[in-house]
């Protein structure tokens, strides 16, 4: 029960009381009054009447005596006058039954009045001439004591809904500061560190409004210090340390952004074969610095490019580099190449090994994998060998087995034929407990010419050519049939795309099905990655919350440093983080990776937010993991 609704009961109670007791005592009070009142009436009219009687008592037949009673009692004050002998003759008796007009019958029951009655003796000489009887008509107390009764109550009755105004008015003031306080707690607890300018009036709720401030700014700087840190951790994952040049996982996300559009791009191999003989020749830091002088090569390119080209340079290995072209053609590839080709002869001249590298270079389709993309450069880079010292070879055609039409027409027949089905694969587990806390449902397509078809190219085609939202549709009712016939206790992560998401109709179907489902949409975890979250961040983070308002679970996949700073994650307030394999892989062996990790979990913690680790095989990187409090892994 609220706190103003407990306080109006308890003030109504205390109220009531007291207005009771107070009415009770009012009307007694009154009563008392009242009687006595009539009873010094009775008195000083019978005391009257007799005097006024004395000279005519001699003669009781005198019709004076009777006139005299009479005029007194048509007063109407009287309930009777009695006139008797010494010897209790009856000489004139009057009477009138007491009527009290306007007052209720269950008053005059439940408050009795007695009759006042006074008596007077008459004197006839030194004798006793008669008695005169004088009883008073309580009809008239009856009737001023329930008017004043009824005053009171009214009076009363005004004054406790006065009160309670006057209360409610007092509470509103007060509780208005209470509730800030109550979803000032509420906005903490899910990441969002407010303060209070405005302190209340109340000591009480003011020193706690202090406390509570106090308290949100050292989250604040805690979560801002984590933040830091996240963000200091995340560039050393990303940077290699050498060469201040960007590493594999750097280049893999820029690959996968690539496959989500139709720009044309080559990734460029670059080995420095002549590493192996010049270690035996020179010290580490003679090494080094012939590293460093290699990638500066590759830095000093991306400069020099101008829009629309975009050239980014990358350090895979100690003797492994690479570029990724975008928005260039053939030709610009093949006078790129030759320039790396001159300028490190040049540089082999200068440490006395003519042959210092080999150069491979390959276009990048959206249908091509990062296996595939490395195979064909790899591919490239040998056929370099082949030709000579400091030489290049550039693929001419992309390397996917399919070209884009055939693969458009794979997607659309599928689709159309609903060529695929839904399996739940990736199951989730505790480390310690091994119970099951999710299964991720993807689609299988059916086998094509007695091949498997590859699903990432699969996907990045039906996102592009606007099929994604079938699947997706797909996939969800699939997925919420299969929970309604066989009820579970475990998650099931649920893929959602970007395209999806964004698309009105997409959006108005999920809600229908969701509020179609209530009790089985609770078991979806709607999944997006960190890198489509990136792009879009706006778009998703209104997509986390009305998912969030259905009770619903959001999950974001893929994380690794450099995709989501700690603010924007505060905003998304995702009930599960899943890390990218390349951080939880060679964890066991990886300071900086284990220093990021327990970073990103003690920010998880302060947004309520359950970290995940992906595929990790490795008994050593599970045990690490599991140090780091990193429960839930995907064996």
């Amino acid at each position: 029960m609220p706190l103003s609704k407990q306080l109006h009961v308890l003030i109504s109670t205390l109220f009531l009381l007291i207005f009771t007791l107070n009415l009770i005592l009012s009307i007694k009070n009154i009563k008392d009054y009242l009687q006595g009142e009539a009873k010094i009436h009775a008195q000083n009219t019978a005391t009257s009447l007799g005097l006024s009687l004395s000279p005519y008592i001699k003669h009781p037949d005198d019709p004076t005596i009777n006139s005299m009673i009479s005029a007194v009692f048509d007063m109407g004050y009287y309930q009777e006058i009695r006139l008797s002998t010494g010897n209790n003759v009856e000489l004139v008796s009057l009477k009138n039954e007491p009527q009290a007009e306007g007052v209720p019958g269950w008053f005059v029951d439940y408050i009795k009045l007695e009759p006042a009655t006074a008596t007077s003796e008459i004197s006839s000489g030194w004798q006793i001439g008669g008695i005169i009887y004088v009883t008073v008509n309580p009809a008239h107390a009856y009737i001023k004591l329930y008017s004043q009764a009824k005053a009171t109550f009214y009076y009363s009755l005004s004054a406790f809904f006065g009160s309670l105004l006057l209360l409610s008015l007092t509470l509103r003031i007060s509780l208005a500061s209470l509730r800030k306080v109550d979803q000032m707690a509420l906005a903490i607890a899910d990441g969002d560190f407010v303060t209070i300018n405005k302190l209340p009036w109340t000591d009480e709720i003011r020193n706690v409004a202090k406390s509570m401030n106090i308290m949100s700014n050292k989250l604040q700087n805690a979560f801002s210090a984590l933040n830091q840190q996240l963000e200091t951790l995340g560039i050393k994952l990303l940077q290699d340390d050498l060469t201040g040049l960007p590493k594999k996982s750097a280049f893999e996300n820029d690959v996968s952004a690539l496959n989500k559009d139709s720009t044309e791009a080559f990734f460029v191999l670059i080995k420095f074969d002549g590493l192996q003989e010049l270690a035996k020749l020179r010290d580490s830091q003679t090494i080094d610095r012939y590293l460093q002088t290699f990638a500066q090569v590759l830095q000093d390119l991306t400069t020099e490019q101008s829009p629309p080209h975009k050239l980014t340079a990358y350090r895979f290995h100690a003797a492994e580099f690479g570029l990724l072209v975008v928005n260039c053609h053939l030709d610009d590839i093949d006078t790129l190449a030759d320039k790396l080709s001159k300028t490190y002869s040049e540089l082999g001249n200068l440490y006395h090994y003519p042959d210092i590298s080999h150069i491979g270079a390959t276009p990048i389709s959206q249908t091509d994998s990062l296996e595939q993309i490395w195979d064909a450069a790899n591919e490239a880079y040998e056929q370099a060998k082949l030709i000579g010292a400091n030489r290049y070879f550039i693929r001419k055609q992309n390397i996917s087995a399919r070209d884009i039409a055939e693969w458009v027409s794979l997607v659309e027949n599928t689709i159309d034929c609903v060529g695929y089905s839904v399996i739940l694969k990736d199951p989730i587990k505790n480390i310690q407990t091994q119970s099951l806390l999710m299964e991720e449902a993807a689609i299988e397509v059916a086998v094509q010419q007695g091949k498997p078809v590859p699903i990432a190219p699969f996907i990045a085609i039906a996102e592009n050519t606007g099929r994604i939202i079938d699947i997706d549709k797909f996939i969800i009712s699939t997925v919420l049939k299969r929970i309604q016939q066989n009820p579970q206790s475990h998650f099931l992560a649920v893929n959602v795309s970007p395209y999806s998401i964004n698309n009105a109709r997409f959006r108005s179907w999920l809600t229908e099905q969701i509020q179609q489902n209530t009790h089985c949409a609770q078991k979806l975890i709607f999944s997006l990655s960190a890198y489509a979250i990136s792009k879009d961040f706006a778009i998703c983070h209104e997509f986390f919350t009305s998912l969030h308002r259905f009770d619903c679970k959001v999950m974001i996949k893929r994380f690794e440093s450099g995709n989501l700073s700690a603010e924007l994650l505060k905003k998304l307030n995702p009930d599960y983080i899943r890390l990218a394999r390349e951080l939880t892989n060679g964890i066991s062996d990886s300071p900086p990776k284990q220093d990021f990790v327990t970073t990103l979990q003690a920010l998880a913690n302060l947004i309520d937010t359950v970290l995940l680790a992906e595929n990790v095989h490795s008994a050593k990187d599970r045990d690490t993991l599991k140090n780091m409090s990193v429960l839930w892994t995907s064996l």
